[in-house]
């Protein structure tokens, strides 16, 4: 089977979309799901920039590895060699064309992820928070017949049952 690449946009591929990418890693790994990938660029990503402190920090509270993430250029070959682009607000998504495998996080979530940069550890967490909703809506809509439940979905059946 062919490998699926969901490839995640931001402004400058240093807090949400590195963020994204590592946190939907994390749900296909928790979900076994295989044949599937993550990456992450930007719009205006600057050369030899590094992820953002707080964006690391959340990942950290999380257990998750990002030590050989390097921030990178959107490029039109990334899009085209990817199944899914998600960019993290409408206005992104309209900058690509906003067509064929491009869409925003809104379409699959009904928000937009509103850019940190700047703001407090409590911004950056809340954002992780939209990120990793955003990455559960992925999964559901695109490799739902692959996954295993999550355990938060099985924690909610469970709550049913009592």
């Amino acid at each position: 089977m062919k490998r699926r690449k969901v490839l995640f946009v931001c402004t400058g591929n240093t807090c949400r979309s590195p963020m994204a990418e590592y946190l939907f890693r994390r749900e296909i790994k928790r979900r076994k799901i295989k044949f599937v990938d993550s990456a992450s660029a930007g719009i205006f990503a600057a050369a030899g920039s590094a992820i953002n402190e707080k964006s690391a920090a959340c990942l950290s509270a999380r257990g998750i590895d990002f030590s050989k993430f390097l921030p990178r250029q959107l490029k039109h070959r990334m899009i085209e060699n990817s199944f899914l682009v998600v960019c993290m607000t409408k206005e992104q998504k309209d900058l690509l064309g906003g067509t064929g495998n491009v869409c925003c996080v809104h379409d699959l979530t009904g928000f937009d992820v509103p850019d940190p940069y700047g703001g407090s550890m409590q911004q950056y967490e809340h954002t992780a928070k939209l990120l990793e909703a955003t990455a559960e809506a992925i999964v559901r809509k695109y490799f739902a017949d692959e996954a295993q439940p999550s355990q938060t979905t099985q924690k909610k059946k469970g709550e049913d049952r009592l």
